[in-house]
């Protein structure tokens, strides 16, 4: 799957700050933070390796099936608390209400994530961000179409000491050399510069721990530890950090899509890896409905052409004067009344056959008819007045030969039924 790895800009700050699992570490008294006009950004195919990297705007980025945006190092606080035994919608304030005694903002202004292996009623390790802050970079990037699947730190607490050397500058070509150490305790990020670091570092912590560092840095990592270190570029720092299990868009942060961004999100996901059998069922299903529908087309027109054919034959066969076949069952049925005609027989429509079917379904009780009119396929009789159950009768006797029978002042009229 492809992914798309966004960092997000370290926040402004008036000075090197040490953040530990103690404090706040969002700043949220400081003002929120412009969007660069070029993002850095890096994309993978497998989440091990860069298959492309880059800075740009949001617009500008390559497709991907999902985005992952990084938070720096120093922007999270970290904070171990009893997960309280809360329902789902009520949980961030009662999160809230467990880290008032343990930050010194107003816990409005933050946002919280959960680990993701917590479990109510246990401690488990409990993510602070600024919130106005951390939703304007999320809005920023998607009022450019780039909608981020998940929020991630850069580095978190683990059983596993993990030491991380990284470029603390905000701007320009000059460095800040700081260390992020992670482990069961917690984060802490400590600037390189003076003595804080060694004091805070013990000595037992430089042994047990995994040491990388950005490359930028890597030299002086080396020095200041003594030792070797790993070096990762931030490329790579980025996609390492994107295989985290956290995920910041929790409770009010949660993605929501509506319109042609939802449409675009959906259509994004199905074009993933995963749904490939989906995708190309659908397109094997489509073209064998297409296909099948063209056949039976086909199949019935052909079956419509030679049912014609059998029309014609049989006109020419019973009628071998006609020369020329434009409608067979018109002329079929012209040629036909014409032998009739000749023969001296009188068809379905005449006089006399509509008098004979009169005739035979006369109700017992009434007399004869006074008087008639005839027009071809119709026959209007003038009689005395007939109850409902004679008209009925008669009605009824007349129906299976093909004619309606109707009432109307006084008359009663035959006329032919309307042939389906």
């Amino acid at each position: 799957m492809s992914v798309i790895v966004v960092q997000i800009p370290p926040r402004k700050r008036q000075g090197p700050q040490a953040v530990s699992a103690a404090d706040t570490g969002s700043g949220a008294s400081a003002p929120a933070a412009v969007g660069p006009a070029q993002w850095l950004w890096v994309k993978t195919e497998n989440g091990l390796t860069v298959q492309a990297q880059g800075r740009s705007e949001p617009s500008e980025m390559p497709p991907s099936e999902a985005v992952v945006a990084v938070l720096s190092e120093a922007d999270v606080s970290w904070h171990r608390v009893l997960i309280p035994k809360a329902p789902a919608n009520k949980m961030r304030a009662a999160l809230l209400g467990s880290l008032e005694e343990q930050v010194l903002a107003d816990t409005e202004q933050l946002h919280v994530a959960l680990a993701p292996d917590a479990v109510p009623g246990e401690k488990a390790w409990v993510a602070v961000v600024d919130k106005a802050w951390m939703k304007q970079w999320l809005s920023q990037l998607e009022r450019h179409g780039l909608m981020v699947d998940r929020v991630v730190p850069s580095i978190w607490p683990g059983e596993r000491s993990v030491g991380y050397f990284y470029d603390a500058a905000q701007a320009g070509d000059a460095t800040e050399p700081a260390l992020a150490i992670a482990d069961a305790n917690g984060i802490a990020c400590i600037p390189l510069a003076g003595s804080l670091a060694r004091s805070l570092l013990p000595t037992q912590a430089v042994s047990a721990a995994t040491w990388f560092a950005v490359s930028s840095v890597s030299s002086v990592a080396e020095r200041w530890l003594g030792e070797a270190v790993m070096p990762r570029s931030l490329a790579e720092q980025l996609i390492w950090s994107a295989r985290s299990t956290w995920n910041f868009r929790q409770f009010d942060l949660v993605p929501r899509r509506r319109g042609s961004m939802a449409l675009r999100d959906l259509l994004r996901r199905f074009m993933r890896p995963t749904w490939r059998p989906v995708r190309w069922g659908l397109a094997a299903l489509l073209v064998t409905q297409v296909l099948g529908l063209n056949i039976r087309a086909w199949t019935s027109e052909q079956a419509i052409a030679d049912k014609r054919k059998a029309q014609a034959q049989l006109l020419t066969q019973a009628h071998p004067q006609v020369r020329t076949v434009v409608n067979a069952p018109v002329q079929m049925e012209r040629e036909t009344d014409l032998l009739r005609a000749l023969a001296g027989k009188p068809g379905g429509n005449d006089l006399e056959t509509l008098l004979a079917l009169a005739s035979g379904a006369w109700p017992d009780a009434q007399g004869p008819m006074q008087s008639f009119r005839f027009f071809t396929g119709q026959l209007s009789l003038a009689t005395n007045p007939w109850t409902p159950e004679e008209l009925r009768q008669f009605s009824e006797r007349l129906r299976p030969a093909g004619w309606n029978v109707s009432n109307q002042n006084g008359r009663i009229t035959l006329t032919r039924s309307p042939q389906p």
